[in-house]
């Protein structure tokens, strides 16, 4: 039996980027891709949905949780998210591709339960790193689900984000005791030495593609803000 086309329902370029994202469909599977590579499906979310799990687990019950989240993509994260924090938590999705935010107020808000609905989330639409750049002691958590994570495939100004600048930005945009959370798709053990150096207590949790069905295995590293400042605190930090 032939297998059915893919049918493109939309795309737009990147900003920064010569490719375009395409949201495509077969079936009742649709598709996120960027240059034909495929970045993110509403069938396969377990890891993206344990994104805000394990961050929320470490967060614990916190009446008035604030947490900025790096990449919107089919929703999934901020759902997981909202679905954990009570009716005073805030949550921010910051996203660079407007065009994606669109597709998730419609045809594509179903997959995750149409989240940007719910009055505790609002939406930032622009590089997460802007917002990170400009607060201090905002975030009990921040959740990056950019790219591929720590070796990114579409985007190369990224590498800010995930280098020791954009760590210890992320450090300070945190509270005492907050938590870091990254999504990969592969491990990375010298991103790990990195968030250590950042002031990270970080643990790196392998996860499913599937969640408890099992597929591809991910990465989500789970970073605490330490209370003791790391050694770049006291020179200052760099931009």
């Amino acid at each position: 039996m032939p297998t059915e086309p893919w049918l493109l329902i939309d795309s737009s370029p990147v900003p920064h980027q010569d490719e375009l994202m395409e949201l495509v469909s077969r079936g009742k599977e649709l598709v996120l891709r960027v240059g034909g590579r495929e970045l993110m499906c509403n069938k396969v979310h377990g890891s993206e949905d344990a994104l805000a799990d394990l961050a929320c687990d470490r967060i614990g019950t916190r009446p008035e949780a604030r947490i900025l989240i790096g990449g919107l993509g089919m929703g999934f994260t901020l759902a997981a998210a909202l679905r954990r924090v009570g009716p005073e938590a805030r949550v921010v999705v910051a996203e660079l591709v407007s065009a994606v935010v669109k597709w998730n107020r419609g045809v594509l808000g179903e997959a995750a339960g149409f989240p940007l609905n719910d009055p505790r989330a609002s939406v930032h639409e622009g590089d997460v790193a802007e917002v990170i750049r400009v607060a201090h002691g905002a975030w009990d958590a921040i959740l990056l689900d950019v790219d591929n994570g720590p070796t990114a495939l579409t985007k190369s100004t990224n590498d800010w984000l995930y280098g020791a600048s954009g760590l210890q930005a992320a450090f300070l945009a945190l509270r005492p005791g907050g938590i870091l959370g990254v999504w990969s798709a592969a491990p990375d053990s010298g991103f790990t030495r990195r968030m250590d150096r950042a002031g990270f207590d970080v643990v790196p949790e392998e996860v499913r593609s599937r969640g408890a069905r099992g597929g591809r295995r991910h990465v989500v590293w789970i970073g605490t803000r330490r209370t003791d400042g790391p050694e770049w605190l006291g020179r200052g930090a760099r931009g």
